[in-house]
Order: C-alpha cells, then sequence, then structure tokens
C-alpha cells in the first residue's frame, strides 16, 4: 500500500525495525540492567532504585514465585497496586520466573475483579493491602493459588517505609480489614527468594507477556493477549521515534499515569528502562497540590499523560512557577488533547503538547506526532515504524485521501486476539492481518491522520454526523470553563440533540451565555440543545471522560 506518511518521517526514524533483534521484553531489561547499572530506575517517595538493585530485587522475586510458590513458564501472576517501587520488581521479576502479567486496576470493585482474575485464570496475586479487603471477600470464587500482600510503603528505604505503613494503617486508617490468613508479605517473599537461585526461563516471540483487559465500554472487559512480539515490536517502534530527541542514559519521565494502563507501562516504564532513564512514580495524581509539589522536586526532562491531567495540572497553584528549563518532550495520549490546553501548555512550560494515538489491543502505540513540531497540529501523528493504517468504509474498502472512515490498523504490535473469545476477536481482527479501531479519521496529503471521534459516539442530528470531540473542543476554549462532556439525548424533532456537561471555571457562566458562544462557533446542528453544570465530570481510572456514565445521568 501507499505510505504518503513516510515523507513527512523525521530524520532518522526507520520505515521498518529490526523484530528479530530481541526475543523478549527480559532481553531487552537484561541489556539496560548491564549497560545503565549505576544510574537511578525508579524512583518513589524519596527512595530510588538503581537498575543493579532493581535487577536484584526482581530476580528475588522471580525466585520466589518460582522456588516457593511452585509457579511455572507460562503462569499467571495478577498484580493490584497503584505506581509504587514494588510494581516494577514485580513485573520484571514475573518475567524473569517465565509468567504472564495481568495488570488489575486497584480500585476494581468486587464484581470487576472477580471477573478478571476469573477470566484470565490467575494463578498468583500480588496486592497492596488497602484494596485487599475487595479480594477477601471474593477470595473462594477465584481460581488464585497464592497471594502476595504489599503494604504501600514496603518498597521505601530505611525507617520511612516503616513510618507509612503504620501512618497509613494506624492513624489515617485506610487498610479496611481483611481475612486472607494463607497470604505472605511482599517483603517476606523477597527475603524468602534471595536465599534460591533462579533457574533462567527462555522466553521467545510467541510467550504472552500481558493480558491487559479494556476498560469494559462496549461490554464486559476482554482480556487483550499481548505476547513478548506485540511489546517488543511496539517497545522498539515507539523508542525509534524518541531516539532522535532524547538521551540515552540523561532522561527523567513524569510517571503519573498508573502502570497497570497499557500507556503508561509502554511509554513510561519499558521505553525509558531500554533508553536508560529515571522514572519518577506518582502514587496519587489526584491529589494535584501534592503532585505539583512532588515535580518541584525534580528536573523532569519528560511528561506523559492524558488531557485531564494535563488541564489539571495547569489549574493548579504553583504549576506556572516551576522549572521547566529541563523540560524537552511531552506526550498525550489517551483521550484527545484540546487545542486550548495544548496552547495553555506551551505558554506556561514552553513545551508543545504532541498526540499520540493508540489502544490496548496495539500495544498500544500507533500513531504519533514528530518532535520537530513547535505546536498543537490537532493531528493524532503519522504510523510509527512498521506500521501500516487505513481508512475503511463500513463494507472494508479503502477510502479516498480526506474523507472520513474507519481507522483500521496492521503492524506486528497488533494483539494475538481476546482471551478465550474468538467471536469478539473474529469482530475485530480482519483477514491480512488488520485491526478495526472502532474510531472515526482522515488522513490528510502529508499523512497525518486525525481521529474525529469513536463510532459509538458520533451524534446523529437530523442526519448529519456529530463528533462529541468536535464539540468538546470548541467548549472547552472558553474561558469560563474547567471540563465538559458532550453526549447525544434524543430528540422528537432531529432524532438526537447534543447535550453538554459543564464543570465551571467561572461561577458567573450561565447557559444562555454558553449556548450562545457556541451558536458563535459551531453550525446550527452542532449547538447543544441542553446543558447540566457540574461538579466533576466522570473519569476512568487515567482520567478519559466517561461518555457512557454521563449517558446515565
Amino acid at each position: 500500500m501507499q505510505k504518503p506518511w513516510l515523507k513527512s518521517y523525521p530524520e532518522n526514524v526507520p520505515e521498518e525495525i529490526d523484530l528479530d533483534r530481541y526475543q523478549s521484553l527480559v532481553e531487552i531489561f537484561d541489556e539496560s540492567v548491564a549497560q545503565y547499572s549505576d544510574r537511578p530506575a525508579f524512583e518513589n517517595m524519596g527512595t530510588t532504585y538503581t537498575y543493579s538493585e532493581l535487577a536484584q530485587k526482581a530476580t528475588d522475586f522471580a525466585a520466589y514465585l518460582q522456588c516457593e510458590l511452585g509457579l511455572e513458564h507460562g503462569d499467571r501472576l495478577a498484580i493490584m497496586m497503584p505506581n509504587l517501587l514494588q510494581y516494577p520488581v514485580a513485573i520484571f521479576g514475573a518475567m524473569k520466573a517465565g509468567l504472564s502479567i495481568i495488570n488489575v486496576n486497584p480500585l476494581y470493585t468486587e464484581r470487576e475483579l472477580k471477573h478478571q482474575l476469573n477470566d484470565a485464570s490467575a494463578d498468583a496475586l500480588l496486592i497492596v493491602a488497602n484494596f485487599a479487603c475487595t479480594f477477601s471477600a471474593i477470595r473462594n470464587e477465584t481460581p488464585v493459588k497464592h497471594v502476595i500482600v504489599s503494604q504501600l510503603g514496603d518498597g521505601l528505604a530505611g525507617l520511612k517505609g516503616h513510618l507509612i505503613n503504620f501512618a497509613v494503617s494506624k492513624i489515617k486508617k485506610m487498610v479496611p480489614a481483611y481475612h486472607l490468613p494463607e497470604a505472605i508479605s511482599y517483603k517476606t517473599a523477597l527475603k524468602k527468594g534471595a536465599k534460591h537461585k533462579l533457574t533462567p526461563v527462555t522466553l521467545d516471540h510467541n510467550d504472552i507477556a500481558f493480558l491487559q483487559y479494556t476498560g469494559g465500554t462496549t461490554g464486559v472487559a476482554k482480556g487483550a493477549v499481548l505476547t513478548h512480539k506485540n511489546m517488543v515490536a511496539n517497545l522498539m517502534q515507539s523508542s525509534a521515534w524518541l531516539e532522535g530527541s532524547l538521551v540515552k542514559g540523561e532522561e527523567i519521565v513524569i510517571t503519573a499515569l498508573p502502570l497497570y494502563h497499557i500507556f503508561s507501562l509502554t511509554a513510561n516504564c519499558m521505553i525509558f528502562i531500554k533508553m536508560g532513564g529515571k522514572n519518577i512514580l506518582i502514587t496519587n495524581p489526584r491529589d494535584m497540590p501534592g503532585f505539583v509539589k512532588e515535580l518541584s522536586k525534580h528536573a523532569f526532562t519528560v511528561v506523559t499523560g492524558v488531557n485531564t491531567l494535563f488541564n489539571g495540572l495547569l489549574n493548579t497553584e504553583g504549576f506556572d512557577k516551576l522549572d521547566f528549563s529541563h523540560f524537552k518532550f511531552s506526550l498525550g495520549g489517551g483521550m484527545a488533547v484540546q487545542e486550548a490546553v495544548a496552547k495553555r501548555w506551551l505558554k506556561v512550560t514552553g513545551v508543545p503538547l504532541l498526540e499520540a494515538y493508540g489502544l490496548t489491543e496495539t500495544s498500544p502505540a500507533v500513531c504519533m506526532n514528530p518532535s520537530y513540531l513547535k505546536d498543537y497540529n490537532g493531528t493524532i501523528g503519522l504510523p510509527i515504524s512498521s506500521t501500516e493504517v487505513s481508512i475503511r468504509d463500513e463494507e472494508g474498502n479503502e477510502l479516498p485521501q480526506g474523507e472520513a472512515g474507519e481507522l483500521w490498523i496492521r503492524g506486528p504490535q497488533v494483539m494475538r486476539g481476546y482471551l478465550d473469545r474468538p467471536k469478539e476477536t473474529a469482530n475485530v481482527l480482519k483477514a491480512g492481518g488488520w485491526f478495526t479501531s472502532g474510531d472515526v479519521a482522515t488522513m490528510d496529503e502529508n499523512g497525518f491522520f486525525k481521529i474525529v471521534d469513536r463510532i459509538k459516539d458520533m451524534i446523529l442530528v437530523s442526519g448529519f454526523n456529530v463528533y462529541p470531540n468536535e464539540i468538546e473542543d470548541v467548549v472547552a476554549c472558553n474561558d469560563k470553563v474547567l471540563e465538559v462532556g458532550a453526549i447525544g439525548i434524543p430528540s422528537e424533532s432531529s432524532g438526537e440533540a447534543v447535550k453538554l456537561f459543564v464543570v465551571k471555571k467561572d461561577p458567573s457562566l450561565t447557559e444562555q451565555e454558553l449556548i450562545a458562544y457556541c451558536k458563535e462557533n459551531l453550525t446550527g446542528y452542532k449547538v447543544p440543545k441542553a446543558i447540566s453544570f457540574i461538579d466533576e465530570l466522570p473519569k476512568s481510572n487515567v482520567g478519559k471522560i466517561l461518555r457512557r456514565e454521563l449517558r446515565d445521568l
């Protein structure tokens, strides 16, 4: 197929990657440990692990899984925790033992957790004590054989970890009672593992690295089977894109999105391990004043996130006073980056907010804007190396440049399929290896793609397609609006009409004022017919606005 995007590629970015260079993520990890042994790898709450320290703890954890629990190549470990130093130890330790990893949102309800552990056939679970009560309630309804419980401060050095654990448990009462008498502590697991010698496990492209669950926005959550081939491919694709603008062994990346989300897992943890970078793990990014205080301690060079995170920082006191002299690169994904947020971000930080696009099913990166851009361009960028993207109609026919249709993707990062769901897999994986994204997009003459919206979120007003992303982007430019979400509601006259849910920045904003603003900036059928002012928009674990919950409202 023709690839018009290649003419817009940055210098030194290859059209194709060498997929045979590595057989597994463990190979990449071991290479980085050898190359960057004494450099800092992860920091959280004032404690730093070097690459060699991380590798030793991961090996001890792997030996515990292998020698004490008897877990074997291909068994599955679920990890249920926020961003803590224990997380990368568990990830790389589990992979060293030949296990597949099931990333679990720690805020899951009993129902959601039970579904995921059963669907994934989890053999073992590493869980933070704060959320152990959720698992305790469904313990006997899952296949989990082994449980490891960690306190929040277990990864921290010296007395600090003990003090945090005491404060969290005894003073703040943040650990609800749970009953897991067979559970072993994370610290004990490391101590026991250190007494054993790990038997190396050979992994290859076909081994499952992660069972990464979708958000369940269109039904029950499904496990995307991401192999070592998928993850290695996306790691090499993405790092090839970034290495021209970043320096190996020197970057400091702010990791505020949770590592259990595919964006943060690949873009922060894996890519910057490969590049010898330092990850600053933010355990609770919802505490925006605390987040800004943490940022003030670091000469950070890279920040990744979603639009709502960037917007939240911009509206937090003290953020604009931070030292941005080392800041090089910011990347937005997971949801559309709004023009108003991008422009304000550039003004405050001096660094453009570049948008990327990916999905759980594509490990995740598909498209990325080149680092040579100096300002927001409203697109998701260009297909990354070894990736083909096509715009198709409902019958699967390729559409001419400029026309809107469904985004189809082909590349080595595309998942094997959904775990034990052949029907759902067949619905999205088509002949020739194409994955159908469910997103409406266009491509311009230079090969830049623009997401119009999700097919399922499109609003049909009197036969005209109205895309919530466009409406939200326009309304977000109003100085009195903090956040906005748009949905379709039934209308007797037009089939559907646009409704807005708005969080005010300025309390004086009225419905009439906002509708008048929309009439100035939108064609008639796109103007909202109803507006609800609310205190907060419902969001996913990474800050994506949940339109399905807005529809429930």
